[in-house]
C-alpha cells in the first residue's frame, strides 16, 4: 500500500516497491503494457483461486461480477472526469475504436478522415469501414505532430463536405506528440462530423477530461498507463449521441431488456459492451485505477511522469548524433529518438544487454521509443542516456564489446 501523503522520495520508493516488475530492468515500455501493481495481482489471484476451488457458475458469483463491472466503469470514469453512465467496458483500445467507428451509419459518398500517424488500432477500423460502406478515406498528414498550426491546416483541408467521422490520437503512439484535440473537434463538429479519439497514450499518462475535449468517443486501454491487466479497456461516449448511434455489437450486455419479442438497448454507453469479459481482469482494472487514484494520486502521477519524460527528452537531445523526434513543447510521456549510424533493433539490443532497459522500436520511423513513467528515476534516465552516448560515439563495428560472464567449467569466449 502507498500512503497518499508521503514526501516525494519516500513516495517514489513505496510506489516502486508496489510495482515488482520494476526490479527486472529499467521499465521503459508502459506505452505497450505497464507494470502490474502487486495489489492488483493479489486481487486477481484471489479470484483465480476462488474459480479453481469453488467454480464460476454460482449465481452469487455472477451477481458479484456484475458489481465488479460497475466498479470498473466507475473507476475508469473517475480518471477521465466522466459519469459512470458514459462508460462502456471493452476488451481493448481497438475494440473501442471499432465500436465507435461502426456506430455511425456510413454510406457511399461519405468521408472518413484520419491521419497518417495513427496506430493500427485506429487505422484498421477505418480502412474496413471505408471498404465495406463505400465511404472515402482521406488522410491528413500531420507529420510528427509537433506543429499545431500545420496539424490544423491538414485537418482543415481534409474535413470537407460529407465527412462523417474524424479519427485521431490524443497522443501519437510513434512520436509522443499531443495533438490539438479540442480545436480539431470544434472544426469537425462545425462541418457535421463525429470525432473519435484514440486515448491509448494519454489516459493515465497526462490529465484527461473527456467532456472538456469536446469529442464524441474516446477509447481507453486498461493495460498501458492505467497499469491494468491485458484484455481490458473502456469506451467513453458523449451521452448526447447515444440514442442516435448504431449498435455495433449485440450481446447480453448490450440490452436493458432482451427476449424473443423485444430487444431494448441500454440508453447509456453500456449499449457498446459485449460479453466474454475475464472476471479477474475486470476486478484487476478497477483495482489498478483505484490504486492510481486513491493511493498514488493522479496529480502526482501526471506531474511526475511528464516532468521525468521532459528530463529524459532534453538529456537525449543534448547528445551529439541523437535526433529527438518527440516535440518538446507538445510531449506527454513518450520519447522517440534516432541514433546516427544505428539500426534501432541493434541499438535496442545494446540497451537491453548493457543495462537491462526494456523499451521498443518504431520501425516506420527507424527510431527507438522509451516510455517514461511516474515511477522512473533520474538515475535510470541517466543510465539510459550514458549508453545512448556510447552508441552515438561509435558505430556497431567500433563499439566496445560488452563484458561477458565466464561460466564455471567453460573457457571464456
Amino acid at each position: 500500500m502507498v500512503a497518499p501523503f508521503l514526501p516525494d522520495d519516500e513516495k517514489l520508493a513505496a510506489v516502486r516497491e508496489a510495482l515488482p516488475a520494476l526490479g527486472a530492468g529499467i521499465y521503459l515500455n508502459t506505452g505497450s503494457v505497464g507494470p502490474l501493481p502487486a495489489e492488483t495481482a493479489a486481487a486477481m489471484a484471489e479470484l483465480v483461486d476462488y474459480e479453481l476451488r469453488i467454480g464460476r457458475s454460482h449465481p452469487d458469483y455472477w451477481d458479484g461480477f456484475l458489481e465488479r463491472m460497475g466498479e470498473a466503469r466507475a473507476a475508469v470514469a473517475a480518471i477521465v472526469g466522466a459519469d459512470v453512465r458514459e462508460m462502456a467496458l471493452v476488451h481493448s483500445t481497438s475494440g473501442a475504436m471499432n465500436a465507435a467507428v461502426w456506430s455511425v451509419d456510413l454510406r457511399p459518398g461519405d468521408r472518413i478522415v484520419t491521419t497518417q500517424a495513427e496506430h493500427p488500432g485506429a487505422l484498421g477500423p477505418v480502412h474496413v469501414a471505408a471498404s465495406r460502406s463505400g465511404a472515402e478515406l482521406a488522410i491528413a498528414d500531420v507529420g510528427f505532430g509537433g506543429d499545431d498550426e500545420a496539424t490544423l491546416a491538414a485537418f482543415d483541408g481534409a474535413i470537407s463536405a460529407g465527412t462523417k467521422i474524424v479519427v485521431l490520437s490524443h497522443v501519437l503512439w510513434a512520436t509522443g506528440a499531443r495533438l490539438p484535440i479540442r480545436e480539431v473537434a470544434t472544426m469537425a463538429h462545425e462541418r457535421g462530423a463525429r470525432v473519435i479519439v484514440d486515448g491509448a497514450q494519454a489516459v493515465g499518462a497526462i490529465p484527461v477530461s473527456v467532456a472538456d475535449l469536446g469529442v464524441d468517443f474516446y477509447a481507453i486501454p486498461g493495460q498501458k498507463w492505467l497499469l491494468g491487466p491485458e484484455g481490458t479497456g473502456a469506451l467513453w461516449c458523449d451521452p448526447a449521441i447515444v440514442a442516435e448511434s448504431q449498435l455495433t455489437n449485440a450481446s447480453w450486455f448490450t440490452f436493458e431488456r432482451l427476449s424473443a419479442t423485444e430487444a431494448v438497448p441500454w440508453r447509456d454507453a453500456r449499449r457498446f459492451e459485449d460479453s466474454g469479459h475475464y472476471r479477474p481482469g475486470v476486478t484487476g482494472l478497477a483495482r489498478s485505477c483505484g490504486w492510481l487514484s486513491m493511493y498514488v494520486g493522479l496529480p502526482w502521477v501526471h506531474e511526475r511522469g511528464q516532468s521525468m519524460a521532459r528530463v529524459a527528452a532534453e538529456r537525449l537531445a543534448r547528445i551529439e548524433g541523437v535526433q529527438l523526434l518527440t516535440p518538446l513543447d507538445r510531449m506527454a510521456t513518450l520519447v522517440t529518438f534516432r541514433i546516427a549510424g544505428w539500426n534501432p533493433d541493434e541499438a535496442l539490443a545494446e540497451l537491453n544487454g548493457r543495462i537491462f532497459a526494456i523499451a521498443r522500436t518504431v520501425p516506420d520511423l527507424g527510431a527507438l521509443r522509451i516510455s517514461i513513467g511516474f515511477f522512473t528515476t533520474t538515475d535510470e534516465i541517466e543510465r539510459v542516456a550514458s549508453i545512448v552516448e556510447l552508441l552515438a560515439a561509435h558505430t556497431p563495428a567500433t563499439l566496445p564489446q560488452r563484458p561477458r560472464l565466464t561460466i564455471l567449467g567453460q573457457a571464456p569466449s
